[in-house]
């Protein structure tokens, strides 16, 4: 099967990922049941790429209700290394501006209902999360915003509510109060699996609304969630095609994204069934590879 060496994860609003030549879909299964949507695979700026839709064809796929391990498994497997996840949010701060970008650098994940983690039944790991995104593709990623005059932020702290009801005042006006920069329902589970995949994760957060907490504002609602992020669509899709025609190797990439399972599995390598080994292979092959036969 052809490596895929980039991913966009796209939200709300952000279905599909035009430009791609050679496009086919894949169809997988995982350990893990089924992705949201069909893996479209293609090429683009002369890189091998694959699209995901995180809620599903026609976005049929509550936030509480993705299967973030089989989606993440699925990239892992087609060999992804670098994943772009675009996300729509709702401003905390009053510079962040409806239809700004902004790409946090911190996460509060907040969610309850998540299944966020490859590491359990019999095998454990502990990957840390002090600096969940990759800080040069994050860099590369403001910079390249900048020259296509896109309003831009670097850094922030998303904090991730579980939903899928928006806030109430009440909780918009705490969120605010603890510094968080933006809210969204999504991104913090993605920013931790993609830890445990050893992804160079590049979030891509496009400001929809002011939550509810802006007193000269009207309290969010699914219709200007939508209309500020279409009316922001082509600024995403014309920034993830320069993004992907100047993302680096990994061969020559400065960042420590691709090691973050390093010292982190905690079990003892003769404990771990052959059975998990297999179940896990494309996250712990370089660590823990399937025994030998006798």
């Amino acid at each position: 099967m052809k490596s895929y060496s980039i991913a966009v994860i796209g939200g709300s609003g952000f279905y599909a990922l035009p430009g791609l030549t050679d496009k086919n879909e894949i169809e997988m299964d995982t350990p893990f049941g089924k992705p949201s949507a069909p893996l479209c695979t293609g090429s683009l700026n002369g890189k091998n790429v694959v699209f995901l839709a995180r809620h599903g064809i026609g976005h049929s796929i509550s936030p509480s209700e993705l299967n973030y391990l089989a989606n993440f498994y699925a990239l892992k497997s087609l060999g992804v290394e670098t994943l772009i996840s675009v996300t729509a949010v709702g401003s905390l701060k009053e510079e962040l501006r409806p239809r700004d970008l902004v790409i946090p650098d911190q996460y509060f994940d907040n969610t309850f209902k998540r299944e966020k983690t490859f590491f359990k039944d019999g095998l454990v790991a502990h990957v840390s999360m002090a600096d969940p995104c990759c800080p040069e593709g994050c860099a590369k990623a403001f910079k390249l915003a900048k020259t296509l005059n896109i309003p831009a932020h670097s850094g922030g702290t998303y904090f991730n509510m579980e939903g899928p009801q928006f806030s109430s005042k009440a909780e918009s006006a705490t969120y605010r109060h603890l510094g968080y920069s933006i809210i969204g329902m999504t991104q913090a589970p993605e920013a931790k699996l993609a830890r445990e995949c050893e992804f160079c994760f590049i979030p891509l957060a496009f400001v929809t609304d002011y939550d509810c907490w802006h007193e000269e504002t009207s309290a969010v609602t699914v219709d200007m969630v939508i209309a500020n992020l279409l009316h922001n669509i082509e600024n995403a899709q014309n920034l993830i095609k320069l993004l992907i025609e100047n993302l680096s190797s990994r061969a020559v990439s400065q960042c420590h994204c691709q090691s973050s399972l390093t010292n982190a599995i905690l079990t003892a390598p003769e404990k771990v069934s052959d059975p998990l080994r297999q179940k896990l292979k494309p996250i712990i092959r370089k660590y823990l590879p399937p025994k030998e036969p006798i």
